[in-house]
């Protein structure tokens, strides 16, 4: 049996390098070696590598190793991101070969287009992992493939009113991921993204890795299944709700402990990821909707965020009914008997990790695909609802009043708790013996080493 060896290749970012991480695990329990990549900064960052046998770590360039970016022109970041790191990621690969490793396979991440260009010039095959879902990619598929992609015969980048898909409930634009928005802060990223899909058509085998389960998604995969070898091979979320590893931030050591001395499902969990920095008028707004609840909760407030939010986080320490850590294992925090509840921005990986830990959400989404995740949670899975905004001079805020409604209804609500339920015996089958994530997987295996 051939013994193949994988070169991951992953942006610096906590969301992509969760699910990259847990599939090297994945490669390596099927026999494979792995070279698990991100760039300088970002490696440098890691508080935790963990050591595996047969994983290995490296870098590349990003053209940017001091950190120091032009934040106001994100083009000209992916611009110096694709030329250095071409030419950093051809170097790698044949670096690795020189010292006995020669890549077989390259697997690479959302933002990273270019690296299918260097697998294809240097005759690697290659895949793309896509950290959303696969009705996110769906959407993306819809927007630019070059045969009817709205906008590869739209130039004007204006998407429709409504986008209805098989699949999908009907996706008004505020439901769509907001980069495709011409509004967007962040719709420079539009030409990346129709980069991978030039790409995925350049290729004789166009192949993409789903971090979803056919069960949750089957018409989304069905509808781009024709033109792209997509497989589904998630949830990657580690089985044993352990920490993964490969933080970006430092945890804290005392939230396990004050977990334990609360009662079954009776803690409210709160977390808005690595990227979202909430306005201080929305802090304010979750504060007061948590403690009218009178529920204990569990507050993730980045480090990074600590000086902004500092009143906020005293408030919490005086009343005691809450307790803020600057970072934690959101697998281990969700899989524990004590929390009851989730409130989330619903970026994939934690509505991936709700899911499997059986926990509703109350989701705030903020911005990429976090409104469409929302969506489904609240109106296909059935998993939990959505602070709704209401429209006034506070543009954007969900409400202390909407906040305590939400957590209210959720950790009361036994039709969230039966559809919890079943979504959670679903995923834990998808990737169990013989599960569908795991059959597609071990043929993706087959199929490389054949």
């Amino acid at each position: 049996m051939k013994n193949l060896h994988f070169l991951l290749l992953t942006c610096s970012a906590q969301g992509h390098i969760n699910p990259t991480l847990q599939l090297a695990k994945r490669l390596l329990c099927g026999g494979a070696q792995v070279t698990f990549a991100t760039t300088v900064r970002g490696l440098s960052k890691i508080k935790n590598l963990p050591s595996l046998d047969g994983l290995f770590y490296a870098s590349f360039s990003d053209g940017f190793d001091n950190g120091t970016k032009p934040d106001d022109d994100f083009h000209h970041i992916m611009s110096e991101f694709k030329r250095v790191g071409s030419q950093a990621l051809a170097h790698l690969i044949q670096t690795l070969s020189n010292e006995g490793r020669r890549v077989d396979f390259l697997v690479y991440g959302l933002l990273l287009p270019w690296a299918a260009e260097v697998a294809r010039d240097m005759y690697i095959p290659s895949a793309l992992l896509c950290s959303q879902s696969a009705s996110a990619f769906a959407i993306f598929h819809h927007f630019f493939n070059s045969h009817q992609g709205i906008y590869s015969v739209n130039d004007n980048n204006i998407p429709p009113c409504f986008v209805n898909l098989p699949g999908l409930p009907s996706l008004a634009q505020e439901d769509l991921p907001s980069f495709l928005l011409p509004s967007s802060p962040h719709a420079a990223v539009i030409s990346t993204f129709k980069e991978h899909f030039q790409n995925l058509e350049k290729d004789s085998n166009p192949c993409v890795l789903l971090n979803t389960f056919d069960a949750l998604e089957e018409e989304a995969i069905r509808n781009v299944g024709d033109h792209i070898n997509i497989i589904s091979i998630g949830p990657l979320i580690p089985s044993d709700n352990k920490p993964l590893g490969c933080d970006l931030f430092e945890a804290s050591i005392e939230y396990i402990q004050w977990l334990d001395s609360k009662p079954d499902r009776s803690v409210v969990y709160v977390s808005f990821g690595s990227l979202a920095v909430l306005q201080r008028k929305q802090m304010e707004e979750v504060l007061h909707g948590l403690v009218s609840t009178g529920i204990p909760f569990l507050w993730v407030i980045r480090s990074s965020e600590e000086d902004q939010f500092e009143e906020i986080i005293s408030k919490v320490d005086e009343d005691k009914q809450g307790l803020i850590v600057p970072w934690c294992s959101q697998v281990e925090v969700l899989s524990h008997q004590s929390v009851g509840c989730f409130v989330t921005h619903c970026g994939w990986n934690s509505t991936l990790e709700s899911l499997v830990a059986g926990v509703p959400v109350v989701s705030c989404p903020q911005f990429s695909d976090q409104m469409m995740n929302a969506k489904m949670v609240e109106e296909i899975w059935g998993t939990g609802i959505r602070g709704r905004v209401v429209n006034d001079i506070e543009e954007g805020i969900v409400k202390r009043e909407e906040i305590k409604r939400c957590v209210e209804i959720v950790m009361g609500s036994g039709e969230i708790t039966k559809n919890c339920k079943k979504w959670r015996e679903l995923a834990l089958e998808a990737v169990g013996g013989d599960g569908s994530s795991d059959i597609n997987f071990r043929a993706f295996m087959e199929n490389l080493r054949a």
